[in-house]
């Protein structure tokens, strides 16, 4: 296969009439953050929020054009629009968030004010533990510059194109759930650097471009923190609910209470609190440590009057099989930790339906 380089696609663009006769799109600034990772292109065409619609046939157009370079199998062409701010003295529109997706019921977003609490892991056993509950669940992985869902699903491989003009993708499926993440479109060890305005973009053609099946719940691995990416996000997304996911200690805790009120400030209900790491329970001695301190969690959300959805204990088991894309709940369905999850899975689909599941199974503690 041919080698595409910037030059190929540039010299490609640059036969491209701009829409309002500058010349052609190169030459007028609207295309930026040009990525090549193996056979697939991605950019951003720059537009104002005002010529959207009118520059998606322009996007089509550039798309057709950037997929007839040899070696080229797949683009992803993303328009880009800086948002005009409001009039001095007019409130920024929020919790105003885009159309659902079709097939869908509930999006929920899986989050964390900051990263290595243990987030995508959760995000994983609890989209299991939905399944197991007799749910059919998809999952989203938003975490682009850190995209850890296919590992932890044991997915690889690039998506297949669901018609013959490749204008969607079908998601990838393990365990009976259907997964899509941009680390299926890009080498593991390749760097994401992309500004925010083009992640945002990416992240709208991963969930609009890809075929979904129907499901009741879709889980959004979040990025980790509260910048730019995360509450746009949040705001065009149209998320039913917010699990906020931290460890005991007071340093992560001031982190998700930043996360937990990025998703009040845009009218998303916080359905709750996961205590990721909350203990350590020793496999010879079975003694019971709390290597970063206990109940943190629990009594942040009593404090803000959000509900406490559980504690799950720190384990080797759980990160072995985690790393080995068998996680926990799908390959360990009578174990301690899937039940924990489940539990946490109850609350969360109870919250979602209005309890149609019945009330929470009582909580279960590892004690060895």
């Amino acid at each position: 296969m041919a080698t595409v380089t910037q030059d190929d696609v540039l010299s490609v663009l640059k036969r491209i009439a701009a829409p309002d006769g500058r010349g052609n799109v190169v030459s007028a600034g609207l295309v930026s953050d040009i990525a090549i990772q193996g056979g697939t292109v991605m950019f951003a065409l720059t537009t104002s929020p005002q010529h959207v619609k009118s520059m998606e046939a322009l996007r089509g157009a550039v798309e057709k054009a950037v997929l007839g370079i040899e070696g080229v199998d797949k683009a992803m062409v993303a328009l880009t629009a800086e948002r005009a701010p409001p009039p001095p003295g007019q409130p920024q529109a929020q919790g105003q968030r885009g159309t659902g997706v079709p097939g869908i019921r509930h999006l929920i977003a899986v989050a964390s004010g900051k990263g290595g609490v243990g987030k995508s892991t959760t995000a994983v056993n609890l989209a299991l533990a939905l399944k197991s509950l007799g749910l059919k669940v998809a999952v989203l992985d938003a975490d682009v510059y850190g995209p850890s869902i296919p590992k932890l699903f044991g997915l690889a491989g690039k998506p297949e194109p669901s018609d013959a003009a490749g204008k969607k993708m079908k998601p990838m499926t393990r365990y009976g759930v259907e997964v899509m993440s941009i680390g299926f479109l890009v080498p593991e060890d390749t760097p994401m650097i992309w500004r925010g305005p083009m992640v945002m973009s990416a992240l709208t053609q991963l969930l609009r471009e890809t075929e979904w099946g129907e499901a009741d719940v879709m889980v959004i691995d979040m990025p980790p923190g509260t910048g730019d990416v995360q509450l746009t996000l949040a705001q065009q997304t149209p998320l039913s609910g917010a699990v906020i996911v931290s460890t005991p200690q007071d340093l992560a805790l001031i982190d998700a209470r930043k996360g937990l009120n990025m998703f009040r400030k845009v009218n998303v209900p916080v359905i709750g609190i996961v205590e990721n790491m909350s203990y350590f329970v020793c496999t010879k001695c079975g003694e019971r440590h709390e290597i970063f301190g206990h109940g943190g969690a629990k009594e942040e959300a009593a404090r803000i009057g959000v509900p406490f959805l559980g504690e799950i204990p720190l384990d080797k088991e759980v990160r072995l099989r985690s790393d080995s894309g068998e996680p926990v709940v799908a390959t360990q369905p009578d174990s301690a930790h899937t039940a924990l999850y489940r539990d946490v899975a109850r609350q969360v689909w109870a919250s979602l339906e209005g309890g149609k599941l019945g009330r929470p199974a009582p909580r279960i503690v590892v004690d060895g």
